[in-house]
């Protein structure tokens, strides 16, 4: 029942997307110069969300993410109708490079078009007010691409933390090798293959490329069936070369197109559109799908807290808001923090987007507390102990502080008293090489504070 409740609402989340502000298909084509390598001439198509269909018309009111896509080997731009129309009535605005269509393609170059792209489109919007697209490009924006521009897209991302994320489509390995330049490729990544894929089969290319990303969040899918050419329209050149070779696909260039539009747009939804439940469905589909098998090598999660005395720490994210009691805590915003009060404490998270993920919760009492007499903290080590404990502190105020410690039974074994002056660095030793192993518990305290913390003498 559960997976058929998620099935369903995987479902109706894909249908809100589809409802969702379905633009009319604006188009344009310029030529972009690139100063860095001389000059070069860079013909790009450009499809983009608008108010009425058609070539130079008004661009859409709004800012709209960024894709860069780059066509397959012999492979023209218009194969990839199916993608554009799929994406620009959905908010995205889809950049073709023309260059290196010949019979031998120069790679690198390839890559690096894909790569000026990105930024030449964001600047222009940000700066050239004679522009198009003047104040309507946001900033995040993906590479992505199909074959030799798939393999050529890991070339473009790169060392390249201008790019949001990268997608691709049965990615060919290219001269540079793809493969290698994946090691230093960071950004959130979707590999996409082809089972039956006979023209740049999955274990010689794109399974290699997944596994040597260097992505903190990447995820493999593998389309059941489902072959090279089909990721895009049909397309003469393609289908000639697939023809020589097997297998041959299994099912058909709607389904396998479709597939890939089902996942495609929840990870554009997510990384693109900041659309939070986006990737929750999209982990659910993944799960569910019968239509392919995958791989996903990812941090982004609820964090885990845990307490080690009056601390807390958090596992690993980008940002950190620390929580006492539902409210947030002024400063509070590092992996760690020290907790001064009892109560509930939580902390929120974020990584590659502004999208929040909570932790677990911890209640905090007085007893595991240290208040405000403390300025440099507590120490009391080390842990596990065998011959001596010893504790640290610094204290606001002149007070008169106790150190007790006492077994699980709770006998006292030995106490001592101190009188600690403002912001003075104390520090005693306490010889335990007589006591039993086991656990004790040592308390520090004083008219306004107490601190109990747990040592293993062994």
């Amino acid at each position: 029942m559960t997976k058929l409740k998620t099935f369903y609402s995987a479902l109706f989340f894909l249908t809100v997307i589809l409802k969702a502000q379905a633009f009319q298909i604006g188009t344009t084509v310029i030529t972009y110069s690139d100063p860095a390598r001389s000059n070069r001439s860079i013909q790009t198509e450009i499809y983009y969300p608008a108010a009425t269909a058609g070539s130079n018309v008004a661009v859409s009111a709004g800012t709209f993410p960024i894709i860069v896509f780059g066509h397959g080997f012999m492979m023209a731009w218009s194969a990839y109708q199916n993608i554009w129309e799929d994406l620009v009535p959905q908010g995205y605005i889809v950049i073709f490079p023309t260059t290196e269509g010949s019979i031998s393609p120069n790679h690198a170059n390839f890559g690096a078009d894909l790569a000026f792209l990105v930024t030449k489109l964001q600047s222009e919007s940000a700066n050239n007010a004679s522009s198009p697209f003047f104040n309507h490009i946001n900033s995040k924006s993906a590479i992505m691409g199909h074959s030799m521009g798939a393999g050529s897209a890991f070339l473009a991302a790169k060392n390249n933390t201008a790019i949001t994320t990268m997608i691709t489509l049965a990615a060919a390995n290219t001269t540079p090798s793809s493969i290698t330049a994946a090691q230093n490729v960071t950004v959130p990544n979707l590999v996409f293959s082809g089972a039956n894929d006979c023209v740049a089969p999955a274990p010689a290319n794109q399974v290699k490329m997944y596994d040597s990303l260097a992505s903190a969040c990447k995820t493999y899918i593998s389309i059941k069936g489902g072959a090279h050419c089909e990721f895009a329209n049909s397309n003469t050149n393609c289908s000639f070369g697939q023809s020589t070779c097997s297998p041959a696909p299994t099912i058909t260039r709607t389904q396998q197109q479709d597939a890939v539009s089902d996942f495609l747009k929840l990870w554009l939804e997510y990384y693109l559109k900041e659309n939070c439940n986006a990737w929750n469905v999209f982990n659910d589909s993944l799960a569910l799908s019968t239509r392919i098998t995958h791989n996903q090598s990812c941090s982004i999660s609820n964090p885990l807290i845990n307490q080690s005395g009056a601390v807390l720490n958090s596992t690993a994210a980008s940002t950190y808001q620390w929580y006492l009691n539902g409210s947030p805590i002024s400063g509070a915003t590092s992996q760690n923090y020290t907790a001064t009060q009892s109560g509930i404490y939580y902390v929120q998270v974020t990584y590659i987007n502004n999208c929040p993920y909570p932790s677990n919760s911890i209640n905090i009492t007085a007893t595991g507390i240290m208040i405000s007499s403390f300025t440099n903290g507590l120490k009391i080590y080390p842990n596990p102990a065998i011959n001596s404990i010893t504790v640290d502190f610094s204290t606001k105020t002149d007070v008169q502080v106790n150190v007790k410690c006492v077994n699980i039974a709770g006998q006292v074994i030995f106490e001592n008293s101190m009188a600690a002056q403002a912001n003075e660095d104390r520090s005693h030793t306490f010889f335990i090489s007589d006591m039993k192993p086991g656990v004790y518990f040592v308390e520090v305290s004083s008219k306004d504070f107490r601190y109990t913390g747990k040592i293993i003498k062994q």
